[in-house]
């Protein structure tokens, strides 16, 4: 039986936001935090990635503005979105929780597609 597409509001937020499973994951973690400041070891762990992966992870969080220094809360970084972002990703961790695999599956063309327009770019044409 098909499943019914994902609602274009959450579809559009993760192809136009979400970088890859590990960032969607680290950001949910983040979320369930509710501002508390979490370390990256803490993340790194409940991901099982690499320190460095887990650092890669969090600097594109803190790119996206997802999250922010914990400063004078503790080690680490807290949850803190802007605007109404954390409305959209409360809808996408409620989704995610039922619908795993299309959430994964399009975060998995949006960069297999990504790699593939990279590749292209390098293709010799004879035009």
């Amino acid at each position: 039986m098909p499943r019914e597409p994902i609602p274009e509001e959450i579809r559009r937020f993760i192809l136009t936001s979400i970088l890859s499973v590990p960032f969607l994951e680290a950001l949910l973690i983040y979320r369930e935090a509710r501002g508390e400041p979490l370390p990256p070891t803490q993340v790194g762990r409940r991901l099982y990635i690499s320190e460095r992966a887990t650092a890669e992870v969090i600097e594109q969080l803190l790119a996206a503005r997802f999250i922010e220094p914990a400063g004078e809360l503790g080690v680490g970084h807290r949850f803190a979105p802007e605007g109404d972002s954390a409305a959209i990703v409360e809808r996408v961790a409620h989704y995610y929780r039922s619908h795993l695999v299309e959430v994964t599956a399009l975060i998995h063309s949006k960069t297999g597609r990504m790699a593939a327009q990279f590749a292209d770019a390098f293709k010799f044409r004879h035009d």
